[in-house]
C-alpha cells in the first residue's frame, strides 16, 4: 500500500486506539458467534439464528458500495490486532444525506476499555468528513445508559421517544432515538 493511500486510512478508520476494517472471510466465525448470542438479540432485534451460509453470503456481498447496499459493517480491531466488536452504517439515505449507526463491543472483558468509544468517534469522522453525511442517529433502549452515555458524549441529542416500542423480557421498553447534525 502506498504511504498516501495508508495515512488515508490513518485518518479516517483508525485512531491510537483502534482500527475500523472491512468484513473478511476470516470474520465468519466470529460473526457466527455475535449473530446467534442471544444476549444480543434483544438489542439487534434478532429473532432467529444465522447460519454460516447466510453469513458467508453477507460476507461475499459486503464489497457493495454504501451508495448500492445502502449499509456499511465495519470490524473494530485493536492496536493489537485483536477483533473486538463491529459499527454498522444502516438505512443509508443519500437523499436525505443521514444514516444510522449500530456498534457492538462482544465480550465483556473488552468493554469499558475506551474501545468503543473510539470506535464512534472514528466513525462520526468517517461520516461527517468522508461521506459528507448531514445526519446521525441511533436507537437505544432506554434502560441502555452506557450506550445512551457514550453517545451523548459524542454530541448526540435525544429527539424522540417510542413508547412501548420493544418487547423485552422483563415487559414492554421504551426506546429514544438521537441525532446529531452536521
Amino acid at each position: 500500500m502506498n504511504d498516501d493511500l495508508n495515512n488515508i486510512m490513518k485518518t479516517y478508520l483508525s485512531n491510537d486506539i483502534i482500527s475500523l476494517r472491512a468484513i473478511e472471510p476470516e470474520d465468519i466465525e466470529l460473526l457466527y458467534v455475535w449473530e446467534n448470542d442471544p444476549e444480543i438479540w434483544e438489542v439487534s432485534h434478532t429473532l432467529v439464528p444465522y447460519s454460516k451460509y447466510i453469513l458467508a453470503l453477507y460476507i461475499q456481498n459486503s464489497d457493495k458500495d454504501i451508495y448500492e447496499s445502502k449499509q456499511l459493517r465495519l470490524m473494530i480491531s485493536t492496536k493489537e490486532g485483536k477483533t473486538i466488536g463491529a459499527i454498522d452504517l444502516f438505512d443509508f439515505d443519500p437523499y436525505h444525506s443521514r444514516v444510522g449507526i449500530g456498534l457492538l463491543i462482544h465480550n465483556r472483558e473488552d468493554r469499558s476499555k475506551g474501545y468503543a468509544s473510539a470506535a464512534l468517534e472514528q466513525i462520526i469522522f468517517y461520516c461527517f468528513n468522508k461521506l459528507r453525511i448531514h445526519q446521525l442517529y441511533a436507537n437505544i433502549e432506554i434502560s441502555n445508559t452506557v450506550s445512551l452515555q457514550l453517545f451523548e458524549k459524542y454530541g448526540f441529542k435525544i429527539c424522540g421517544t417510542k413508547k412501548d416500542w420493544l418487547r423485552t423480557p422483563k415487559g414492554w421498553g421504551d426506546e429514544v432515538m438521537l441525532q446529531l447534525i452536521c
